[in-house]
């Protein structure tokens, strides 16, 4: 009798394939509440190699991390009006506490603007407190329709950053470093995702914005996924909080804003761009677990030989776990180390001892080699390298072949949904033709310059627009 596959195939059925992934590689599993999840070890250990990079990304910009609370007095958000409005069916609000009701309803923090800006009005007084660079790293909740793990849940956590500037040209210039040398530095150099920087239409932007930058990452099946975003928020939340500071002539003005976040839906970025019929394939520089050693048998000598590698293999800097559990059989802990994505694995039994070699498996380009036991601490660094710069060649590969050059709203429309990008003029294409997308499922990702750079304009001569059906 044939031995059922671990995971439907993602030719037959893609979202099947990543919930049958996710639940699998004990990643994920549904919360009690419809929408929300319980992130599982394994799972979290990426969140938490995820922050880890971001956060020192983040530091080095000067930003410091502070906390604001999760409850917001509902009359916050009434005091910007797109603001309000882009997040009114999302909303959570609560309305007892202490078992009585209270007097004003407190909304459950969807983003942080509203109470943010309410302390930025209290620190900011002069020039001399300015740019004031503050992020933080939270839960948030939008009450989610359509729920799916990771890409879209109730509650999900994030980092929010949130600055004040002096001007207009400051604040930009710093959405612009958060956009391109924090995420998208981040996204290719440890993710090995290719992604494509853009500015969004007016339609698509933030709520409260003036105009908001985004990196789009083409997963598994073609579709296109925003992997996080960096606001312009000029002056729209400094107005109504009334941020203003002394300037250096003594005459008070309104600071300029920016925020920017990116969240736990890059674990499920991870696994649709990444993922493979067997399982994760997880980037070595984001693995928690970068080798595994197992041991085939339970005879002494092996396990002290596999231990002894792991610890060769991490005096020598790599993040290793020794997997010693002779009494699970050694055929399905290596089909769970394959689902989950370790990059390498080295496999050592008693016949190994002998040769005084070792089995190992490369998660990412697959196969198997025999290897010295002696050359494991020399040649695996090496190998880890490679199979992170393969992760992202075969992303650019995927997005590169998929991405069509159009001239039509036609075209462009069949593009998208026979599952890939369409690039059309945009032009051609205007704010017309980007309504008739709804119709088909299909929305402008962003908006490029014809040399693929961020346009300075939603207008710029030459702009670009990515069309795509996305998640």
């Amino acid at each position: 009798m044939a031995k059922a596959p671990v995971l439907t195939p993602r030719a037959d059925d893609f979202p099947r394939w990543y919930q049958d992934l996710i639940s699998k590689a004990e990643l994920a599993d549904n919360g009690p509440v419809r929408g929300t999840m319980v992130i599982r070890p394994y799972g979290y250990g990426l969140w938490e190699r995820m922050q880890a990079e971001m956060d020192a990304r983040i530091k080095e910009t000067g930003t410091q991390n502070a906390y604001f609370p999760l409850l917001i007095p509902q009359s916050y958000l009434t005091r910007e009006a797109d603001h309000v409005e882009g997040f009114a069916p999302e909303l959570a609000v609560v309305t007892h506490g202490g078992g009585k009701e209270l007097e004003e309803p407190a909304v459950v923090r969807p983003t942080s603007e509203m109470i943010i800006n309410d302390y930025f009005s209290k620190w900011v007084q002069s020039y001399r407190d300015l740019p004031l660079l503050i992020n933080q790293w939270a839960n948030v909740v939008r009450w989610e329709l359509r729920p799916r793990l990771f890409l879209r849940t109730t509650e999900f956590l994030w980092q929010e950053g949130h600055t004040a500037h002096a001007t207009e040209e400051d604040a930009r210039a710093f959405a612009s470093h958060i956009h391109r040398q924090v995420y998208e530095d981040f996204m290719t150099d440890v993710l090995a995702m290719d992604v494509v920087a853009g500015r969004k239409t007016v339609k698509e932007r933030f709520a409260g914005a003036v105009n908001t930058l985004t990196l789009e990452g083409m997963m598994g099946d073609g579709k296109a996924l925003q992997m996080a975003t960096s606001h312009e928020l000029g002056q729209n939340f400094a107005k109504a909080f009334n941020t203003s500071y002394l300037s250096k002539d003594g005459t008070q003005e309104l600071v300029w804003q920016t925020s920017w976040g990116s969240t736990t839906r890059m674990i499920g970025a991870l696994v649709m761009m990444h993922g493979d019929d067997h399982g994760l394939r997880v980037p070595p520089r984001l693995a928690q677990t970068q080798v595994v050693v197992l041991a085939i048998k339970g005879d002494e000598p092996v396990l002290a030989k596999v231990r002894e590698i792991g610890d060769r293999l991490r005096a020598a800097g790599i993040r290793v776990h020794v997997d010693d559990r002779t009494d699970t059989p050694f055929g399905r802990r290596a089909v769970d180390w394959e689902l989950k994505g370790v990059p390498v694995r080295v496999e050592v039994g008693p016949r190994d001892l002998e040769s005084g070699t070792a089995m190992v498996a490369r998660r990412i380009p697959g196969g198997k080699q025999a290897i010295a036991v002696e050359d494991l601490v020399r040649l695996l660094p090496a190998v880890l390298e490679e199979d992170q710069a393969l992760l992202l060649a075969q992303s650019r590969e995927r997005r590169e072949s998929r991405t069509t050059e159009v001239s039509t709203f036609g075209e462009a429309v069949e593009a998208a949904v026979a599952g890939g990008w369409a690039r059309i003029p945009w032009a051609t294409l205007g704010e017309e033709g980007e309504a008739g997308l709804a119709e088909h499922a299909v929305t402008v990702r962003c908006l490029v310059a014809e040399d693929g750079s961020v346009p300075s304009a939603d207008d710029a001569p030459g702009n670009v627009a990515v069309v795509a059906r996305a998640y």
